[in-house]
């Protein structure tokens, strides 16, 4: 057992080597593998790696950045930024310096390796590549990380050396005591010392942790949540703050039009992502979108000026060809029944003005076959209100009651669009820049976001119910991030930005990171110092994220968690859990899941420490009071060997216990065996050598020979471990439940076989020769039986005094 163990342990250590190094080539792989040059005023098309500073490269839809880039012309261009910075929507681009300490996502006159271009042109000249790009920092930071170990991988540690240090003290003081106090002969002590060693060291426990925690991965793989490494099962469940990235974590990182606002009122939209779920309320009141012929010209203008496509796919769900605002427009006329098909062959196209950075409107020019022809037009809400006269109820447009709407949208976070309408003369066939005049009518506006997933904001009052802090950490816009937190149940009240953060000094950050839930334009260094914060205030940390950008602290943290679906290569090498759902309530899962693992590894060592010290301590007593062995090294062993094997895996199976989730999390710094663990495990050992002794005396004392005593204590052993492995099921909680025997049917089954394997040992011959047993007579098992049942009694009153001295307590 102890070298099939070791065998494991060292599978297990040689596959997680190189952790980094597979995060870094991740990294790497992000890279673009090909650019379009200009060198000596022709282009070439090259291999990135050979990309120098001073080279201009040529970017279009759909390129994926082959290097940092200052950019020096540009034509509507748009850049997904989401691995780097955690921005949900393509950031328009320019030409226009900023300022030299701008956050990494306001930096709008640069294109970052490894981000992809959404829509159009430009032209950039190269001054980073390789490990001087930004994402090549990441890299860097990646490989400069420590991985740390894990609260469970540190008890254990500490455990071992103690047990070890005292099983060595013991064993040479029980040695010394034999030889030259008792003047035991070498042999004689000697085995009997072995004998000890072999009953007090718990050389099942290894494989009883391995078990546990393979059978927590196997049930968390079940709800989507991947095990990378196999301690960090228990991790989870010692986790204290779960600091979260937003885009595609909480959020689902797919733009939603969550407010439309008509003229006279405004509604909420339900459901959220690109999926057509969901309905309009006014006032909480719900709306009938096919009766509201307001909101029906809105979402025919949201359809038809709109170049985006949503197509289904039954395993991936909604996905979004092209930009994701027009997504959520084309999502939110859906949702008002409108069918994108059929609207377009009753109002086909004509032409268009498409969306430019310059005049930030998109414009197209339709017909419904009856020689009624009309532009559609979707921007910039301050650009479209000044081309707008009057608003949808024929109203002169009241401009500063339009901007109060918009400024209160902007406040919770949401992007803004205006949508409005004019009508042409019947002859009209193309649209010309001349043809946008002040002429046109507001339809109204879409307040879009990209909002929390519903299930993310009950797992997120779970963990706060459970005691767990909750921190949300983003690249995004501080209003937008301050929203958002809200909506979660977060304070966001004092939501700190990045650069807020790396102006504070080490005490400072400490208060900040613990009192603060929301931080926004947070860049890779500014993650990595909030992580170290928290860990510096002996905080238990989990950090979730599906970025390159947050590779470092998803390694620094004590247990990292990716996104198995929309997240990089570069954050699931760096993680030891990955989500195949991409969803924050997986989490919430997973950290009960842990929980419960923690749990079923302390009811092991509350079953196998007494049960070994039990053992132990008839060696010792016999040493020290100059009796005969109760048993001999070899019959140790065996007991050893079938308990292991047997009962004390059983605990393995052991259900969650109930309100698992409604405790605090454990500190960090408890040990594994606390006080009240620890008289317990005294408890019951003392409880199992007094009855080992009755029996055995007992025997002597009616003129048994030895090896009929000894059989008569080895068996009084195992029925003492048996009747305690039901004792130890619940920690406190009484025994004498309807699922006393059906609760965990392992524990039932290897109880049968114990059994069985048992009666073996005391009749079979074979069995007799090798360990030295004789047959026992009904008289001997009555009282194995009588002594077994009152051990049982004592333990459960022992739970029942526990609980007494909690409630008063409380």
């Amino acid at each position: 057992m102890i070298i099939g163990v070791v065998l494991i342990n060292a599978v297990i250590g040689f596959i997680q080597e190189g952790k980094a190094e597979k995060a870094l080539e991740a990294v790497r792989a992000m890279l673009a593998s090909r650019a379009t040059v200009l060198r000596e005023g022709e282009r070439h098309e090259i291999d990135a790696a050979l990309l120098v500073p001073g080279d201009i490269v040529l970017l279009e839809s759909g390129a994926r950045v082959p290097a940092d880039l200052r950019l020096l012309r540009v034509k509507n261009l748009r850049v997904n930024e989401a691995a780097l910075t955690g921005e949900s929507v393509p950031v328009d681009k320019g030409t226009e310096q900023v300022a030299a300490d701008a956050p990494i996502g306001d930096r709008t006159c640069m294109a970052y390796s490894g981000t992809v271009t959404s829509f159009g042109q430009a032209h950039g000249l190269v001054i980073g590549t390789g490990q001087n790009t930004e994402i090549g920092r990441i890299g860097s930071l990646v490989g400069e990380v420590r991985t740390l170990t894990t609260p469970l991988t540190r008890r254990l540690d500490q455990f071992a050396r103690q047990i070890t240090l005292f099983i060595l003290f013991v064993g040479l003081a029980a040695f010394l005591y034999g030889y030259f106090t008792r003047g035991m002969s070498v042999l004689d002590i000697f085995l009997a010392v072995v004998g000890l060693a072999v009953a007090a060291i718990p050389e099942g426990l290894p494989a009883v942790v391995t078990i546990v925690l393979a059978i927590g991965t196997r049930t968390m793989a079940r709800n989507r949540a991947i095990v990378r490494r196999l301690p960090a099962v228990e991790t989870l469940g010692s986790v204290t703050v779960i600091c979260s990235d937003k885009t595609g974590t909480l959020t689902k990182n797919e733009m939603t039009a969550v407010r439309v606002m008509l003229p006279g009122r405004t509604l909420e939209v339900g459901g959220s992502g690109y999926a057509p779920e969901g309905g309009f309320h006014c006032d909480g009141a719900a709306v009938d979108p096919a009766q509201d012929e307001a909101l029906q010209a809105l979402a025919r203008c949201a359809l038809l000026c709109n170049d985006a496509h949503l197509k289904h796919d039954e395993t991936a769900g909604w996905q979004l060809v092209g930009d994701p605002t027009e997504g959520a427009l084309l999502s939110l006329a859906r949702k008002a029944g409108l069918d994108p098909v059929e609207l377009a062959a009753a109002t086909p196209r004509l032409d268009e003005i498409p969306f430019e950075s310059e005049h930030r409107f998109m414009a197209t020019l339709h017909h419904d076959h009856a020689g009624h022809v009309f532009v559609l037009l979707k921007g910039a809400p301050e650009r479209v209100l000044d081309l707008c006269e009057r608003d949808a109820g024929g109203r002169p447009l009241d401009h500063a009651a339009w901007e109060a709407r918009m400024q209160e949208a902007a406040h919770a976070g949401q992007r803004v669009l205006a949508l409005a309408r004019c009508d042409m003369p019947a002859n009209t066939t193309a649209l010309a820049m001349a043809d946008m005049t002040r002429r046109f009518t507001l339809l109204g506006l879409a307040g879009l976001i990209d909002p929390p997933r519903e299930e993310a904001i009950a797992a997120v009052a779970e963990c706060q119910r459970a005691g767990l802090r909750v921190k949300m950490i983003t690249g995004d816009h501080v209003v937008t991030a301050a929203a958002i937190g809200r909506q979660l149940g977060l304070n966001a009240d004092h939501a700190l930005t990045g650069e807020a953060v790396a102006s504070l000094d080490e005490a400072a950050l400490r208060r900040a990171a613990l009192e603060t839930d929301v931080f926004a334009r947070a860049s890779p260094e500014h993650k990595l110092r909030l992580v170290a914060a928290l860990q510096a205030r002996g905080e238990l940390v989990a950090m979730t994220g599906d970025g390159v950008n947050d590779a470092p602290e998803l390694k620094a943290a004590d247990i990292g968690v990716a996104m198995g679906h929309k997240g990089t290569d570069a954050a699931r090498e760096a993680t030891d859990l990955v989500l195949t759902d991409d969803n924050f309530a997986t989490i919430a899962r997973a950290v009960r899941e842990g929980r419960v693992v923690f749990d079923n590894i302390k009811k092991s060592l509350l079953f196998i420490l007494p049960t070994n010290g039990g053992e132990a301590g008839v060696i010792l007593l016999a040493v020290f009071a100059g009796l005969a062995l109760p048993v001999t090294a070899g019959q140790i062993l065996w007991v050893n060997m079938i308990t292991a094997v047997t009962l004390s895996l059983a605990l393995a199976f052991e259900p969650a216990e109930p309100g698992v989730m409604r405790r605090p999390p454990r500190r960090p710094t408890e040990p594994l065996i606390t006080r009240v663990l620890a008289a317990r495990i005294v408890y019951v050992s003392l409880l199992m050598i007094a009855v080992t002794f009755a029996v055995f005396e007992w025997e002597l004392a009616r003129g048994s020979a030895i090896e009929v005593a000894r059989t008569a204590a080895v068996n009084m052993l195992v029925v003492g471990e048996l009747v305690y492995l039901f004792n130890v099921r619940h920690f406190t909680a009484h025994a004498f439940t309807r699922d006393i025997l059906t609760g965990n049917p392992v524990a039932f089954w290897v109880s049968v076989l114990l059994i069985g394997v048992q009666l073996l040992f005391t009749y079979a011959p074979p069995m007799q020769q090798v360990f030295h047993t004789a047959p026992l007579d009904m008289a001997s098992w009555l009282i194995i039986l009588a002594l077994g049942l009152g051990k049982f009694l004592a333990v459960e009153a022992e739970k029942a005094v526990l609980r007494h001295l909690r409630v008063r307590s409380q």
